[in-house]
């Protein structure tokens, strides 16, 4: 399959997982477990979806990798690997809030953020109608309309985040927000990496940072952005909760600057 291929069974794959956990989701939820801590909950519907996806792949692209969120990894002969999150926003999911997606990417070579190149990836968030898609060289896209970020913040940059489950996390999650509302002009916390990393390449948002990310929660988010002209970093990857920031050029800079301790405005 071309790059263009991939993309193109990502989306129908997306799409269709996305219309299985709304199903699953009007039809009520069951909490199946705990993940690291009691807020950070699995679904039946998280299992059941990564398990439609896994199935659609083995029989497309059975030489392919897989690293999903609740089945781990297997790695393949193609030199290929999928990175799925079968719901992304769990919490939201069983609260009946909408902002939930299912992210799917293809990426070449390990599989591990550091050394792979994205490929293709494709965010579903079912709640919200929406499918956003990106293949390498050829753009991200919603609804036929190509995707770009945000390049002038005049007013300060609107800015999305998210906060790890682990209450021990929160006063370094927070003591981070209170320095980077200094480049902000206000802030969202939508409770799904990858519809914020969506809403960076369509504009929606003009920058996102979040520490403590696993590869799922961001690999096609991370390709969207690129494919949209912006920029996606990985930070203090010595840190047991490295961060990851997200944004236009000039954004992602700053980022990168006040994560860094380099700010010379601060």
């Amino acid at each position: 399959m071309s790059a263009t291929d991939l993309g193109a069974l990502a989306a129908e794959i997306a799409r269709e997982a996305g219309d299985l956990a709304k199903r699953r989701r009007a039809e009520g939820v069951a909490l199946a477990a705990t993940k690291s801590t009691l807020a950070d909950i699995v679904t039946d519907a998280d299992r059941e979806v990564e398990e439609l996806i896994r199935q659609r792949l083995r029989v497309e692209r059975p030489d392919d990798g897989f690293l999903g969120e609740e089945s781990g990894a297997e790695r393949g002969t193609s030199g290929l690997t999928w990175v799925v999150d079968p719901i992304d926003g769990t919490v939201n999911y069983a609260y009946g809030i909408s902002a939930y997606s299912v992210s799917i990417a293809v990426v070449e070579g390990e599989p591990d953020p550091e050394q792979w190149v994205g490929v293709a990836g494709a965010v579903a968030a079912p709640m919200l109608g929406e499918l956003f898609t990106a293949v390498r060289g050829e753009g991200a896209w919603l609804d036929g309309i190509r995707l770009s970020v945000t390049t002038d913040t005049p007013a300060g940059a609107l800015l999305g985040t998210g906060f790890g489950y682990d209450p021990a996390t929160h006063d370094g999650d927070l003591a981070m927000v209170r320095r980077v509302m200094t480049m902000a002009r206000d802030l969202r916390r939508m409770g799904s990496a990858a519809i914020d990393l969506s809403y960076v390449a369509a504009g929606r948002l003009d920058g996102f940072f979040e520490r403590g990310l696993n590869p799922w929660d961001f690999a096609a988010g991370a390709i969207l952005v690129q494919e949209a002209g912006g920029s996606v970093s990985r930070l203090e990857l010595d840190s047991a909760r490295p961060m990851v920031i997200a944004g236009g050029p000039a954004v992602h800079d700053r980022l990168q600057s006040i994560v860094s301790g380099v700010d010379e405005s601060l």
